[in-house]
């Protein structure tokens, strides 16, 4: 059995087209969409360091750019690679044909502004906090979590 491990897993493994495939959805997706963002306000607050130069400055923003996008890059190979073993060649083709779309690239465009707006108007929401005020109210129980 241990012999035909070793032929199973590589059975199972991606094929060329499906990893790529993969990869091109990753970088079609919502992590895809809202990582820069995320990397510029990163960036931002370590460059509002008084004791940095402008000249300072500026190389902070060139060596994280490289930084954030090695680490991006990193994560979207692992993410395809994901994508690849769940999805079939057919189904990640056409997932990207819609990725890729114009409107796609609309919506991607749009993304980081509709979630900071959507958790901007969701406010503080403690989710646990309100489960077990409801539980509590439902039960008795969990009411200390309140």
């Amino acid at each position: 059995m241990l012999i035909l491990l070793p032929i199973l897993l590589q059975a199972a493994a991606p094929s060329p087209e499906a990893l790529d495939l993969g990869v091109r959805l990753a970088r079609t997706g919502g992590l895809a969409a809202l990582a820069p963002t995320l990397i510029e306000k990163d960036l931002t607050e370590l460059a509002a360091d008084k004791s940095l130069s402008e000249a300072e400055r500026a190389r902070l923003f060139t060596v994280g750019r490289r930084e954030a996008n090695e680490g991006l890059d990193k994560i979207m190979r692992a993410m395809g690679a994901a994508y690849a073993r769940r999805l079939s060649v057919e189904d990640l083709r056409a997932l990207v044909a819609h990725g890729e779309s114009p409107t796609a690239a609309r919506q991607r465009a749009a993304e980081p502004a509709v979630i900071m707006e959507s958790m901007s108007a969701m406010g503080s929401m403690d989710l646990k906090k309100n489960v077990a005020a409801a539980f509590c109210k439902d039960s008795g129980k969990l009411c200390e979590r309140k």
